[in-house]
């Protein structure tokens, strides 16, 4: 079983909206950046990433990097090397955990930067008020 543990070393954050202005109705962009995997020692792989959130129109800006530390059995291990080395993707269990550890951590500075969270929001359905059906058999 691979286990993943994600370690944030930098974050940049920057507001670009004047603070008086109402933010304008925007798209958010992610990028995550795997720079390598590289064997740490005995059963377990270092993980380097660069993950970005940009705004559009360029409300803000917010970068993490960090490394994650991928551990398991050698063969699993070798595996997502051997993969790297293909140039293929990582496993999705490294990206998702990663993009966890990562969203979580943008929704705080998000709130410290008073942006809006770069995670969509629910959409409620505006509910009317529908009239009585007619009945479909009269007597």
């Amino acid at each position: 079983m691979v286990q993943v543990r994600v370690f944030v070393n930098n974050i940049s954050a920057e507001r670009f909206w004047d603070i008086e202005k109402p933010i304008p109705p925007f798209h958010v962009a992610t990028n995550l950046n795997v720079m390598g995997i590289n064997e740490k020692g005995e059963g377990t792989l270092e993980v380097p990433f660069v993950f970005t959130i940009n705004y559009t129109p360029a409300v803000a800006q917010i970068s993490f990097k960090g490394k994650s530390r991928v551990t398991g059995s050698k063969d699993e291990l070798k595996q997502i090397r051997s993969t790297y080395e293909e140039k293929k993707p990582p496993p999705p269990v490294v990206v998702q955990s990663i993009s966890n550890v990562v969203f979580l951590e943008s929704v705080i500075v998000c709130r410290t930067l008073n942006i809006p969270p770069p995670i969509p929001l629910p959409k409620i359905p505006l509910t009317k008020k529908k009239k009585p059906s007619e009945p479909t058999y009269r007597a």
